[in-house]
């Protein structure tokens, strides 16, 4: 495989490091199961398993997997570019490799020049790495582009989600975007869920511009709203016409701390 392996940073810590463990962990989220529908994109939080698993077992339990998918997620580390993309080879799990879908992130990168091929954003980046298990699971062969999001421009997310409608749209199979964001942070279980639901309400009315704006102005914490923004944008351009909230939950639910908890919400666009 080369030097091109992106081996797990967050293995052992959010979610189980032994591949038996791991397994049988991701399947208690995604009980039951259903057929699948098929969707344009979501969004998945990506705190540790034990706090937002069993959001985003929702999500990946309706879900249908196609055989390609983009996962985007937020810059946590501050490393790397601002729009920062894999483009070869693969990374790793406990569970196994996922290859990365090289061909279409060529595609991407020619159509949005600005994204970079630049793996330091994602080294020790945890928000797309906790999302690959339930795909293993859900779907054993797949590959996927994955690429970090450092910026908050609007504009920037809005064309980068018209490229990658563009993209998806040529493609002779369909592609699934997936969003990668935790919600409102570290205010009182009260506050975080009307924070929440404010944004919610905006990614259910499918409105990239409402999102920003809402997350801007009521100072919603929520770390996703980039990779939330350009993954409506595209899906909007693709045609969606329904989002669906399959599951909310705060920290608080499992801590049993209320004071200062993390909002998580699991939503299927379609």
């Amino acid at each position: 495989m080369g030097t091109n392996v992106r081996h797990p940073a967050v293995a052992g810590r959010f979610y189980p490091g032994e591949p038996d463990i791991l397994a049988q962990d991701v399947a208690s989220y995604l009980s039951p199961r259903s057929e699948g529908i098929p969707a344009l994109g979501c969004v998945v939080p990506h705190a540790g398993y034990i706090y937002s698993g069993s959001v985003a077992g929702a999500v990946y339990a309706a879900l249908h997997i196609p055989r390609r998918c983009i996962l985007m997620c937020p810059n946590h580390t501050g490393r790397g570019q601002p729009l920062a993309m894999g483009a070869t080879g693969s990374w790793e799990t406990p569970l196994g490799p996922v290859p990365i879908d090289a061909a279409l992130a060529d595609t991407l990168q020619q159509r949005f020049p600005m994204l970079s091929e630049d793996m330091e954003a994602h080294r020790s980046e945890h928000a797309a790495e906790v999302q690959l298990p339930f795909m293993q699971v859900r779907r054993p062969h797949f590959s996927f582009v994955p690429i970090a999001l450092g910026t908050g421009s609007f504009e920037t997310l809005e064309a980068l989600g018209e490229a990658l409608a563009d993209v998806i749209a040529a493609q002779d199979e369909s592609v699934l975007i997936i969003a990668s964001s935790d919600m409102n942070h570290y205010e009182s279980d009260k506050v975080t869920r009307v924070k929440d639901h404010k944004a919610i309400d905006r990614i259910l009315a499918l409105d990239a511009r409402g999102l920003f704006d809402v997350v801007m102005k009521e100072e919603i914490s929520m770390c996703g709203f980039g990779p939330t923004v350009a993954m409506l944008t595209a899906a909007k351009r693709l045609g969606a016409t329904k989002a669906e909230l399959i599951k909310y939950a705060t920290s608080g639910d499992v801590s049993g701390d209320r004071d200062m908890v993390v909002g998580y919400a699991g939503i299927t666009v379609r």
